[in-house]
């Protein structure tokens, strides 16, 4: 008997480490080069723009006084942003979704990028500037002042990105933020403080293969159905 339970101990140990390590475990997509065809479709088709939401798709912050159960507490931050805000200095403790440097590393290779947030332009415009890590790939941004308030939300109107709507689309963890272009959206599950979150590296498939298209709304109509989930 005891011997049963010294080894229900170890395998409960093991199981325990194990998921620990699958869950940290940094996985790649690998990119491949383009065949002739695909080098041909290519040129075939515009070059598109691919929009990105910040808070909860790429990042998720709090700031002084406010603490959120969604992070644990003493979980350090990826970097801290010092701004000022109606004259009161604020520290904003941002921590990256998983992957999201191979993220924009991968995608900034396929589409032209832009940040659009509805967050203040002294936020956004930091986690931008750290996120883009001095490479010029999130050149173009737009923030709170470029949003429509709509029914209580901020909405992002794509036209404003790229007045040809069959070559934009944006990432988005809030269908209230692309209702009036739901057929150029992607949705995203938003992103707190799970560190095992594969979101990202999952829509890397889709993402390599969307640049292929001349019409990015002829796929992302399909998806509609996905927009309530989150």
């Amino acid at each position: 008997m005891a011997l049963i339970k010294i080894w229900t101990l170890i395998m409960y140990v093991l199981r325990r480490n194990l998921k620990k390590v699958i869950q940290h475990k940094t996985v790649k997509y690998h990119l491949l080069p383009l065949s002739p065809i695909s080098i041909q479709r290519l040129r075939l088709v515009k070059r598109k723009t691919l929009v990105l939401d910040l808070d909860e798709t790429l990042i998720h912050s709090h700031h002084d006084g406010v603490v959120r159960q969604t992070v644990r507490p003493g979980t350090p931050p990826d970097f801290v942003l010092r701004v000022t805000i109606d004259h009161h200095p604020i520290r904003f403790f941002v921590h990256k979704r998983p992957h999201v440097d191979f993220f924009l590393e991968c995608v900034s290779q396929w589409y032209d990028l832009v940040v659009f947030t509805a967050s203040m332009e002294i936020y956004g415009a930091a986690v931008a500037d750290n996120l883009d890590k001095n490479r010029g790939v999130l050149c173009r941004r737009y923030f709170r002042q470029h949003c429509t308030l709509d029914c209580g939300s901020y909405t992002k109107d794509l036209s404003m990105v790229n007045d040809d709507l069959s070559s934009v689309f944006i990432l988005d963890n809030s269908p209230g933020a692309y209702r009036y272009n739901p057929d150029n959206a992607i949705p995203i599950k938003s992103w707190f403080a799970d560190p095992s979150d594969t979101a990202l590296l999952n829509l890397l498939p889709m993402l390599d293969a969307l640049r292929f298209v001349s019409d990015v709304r002829s796929i992302l109509s399909r998806n509609l159905h996905l927009h309530s989930l989150w």
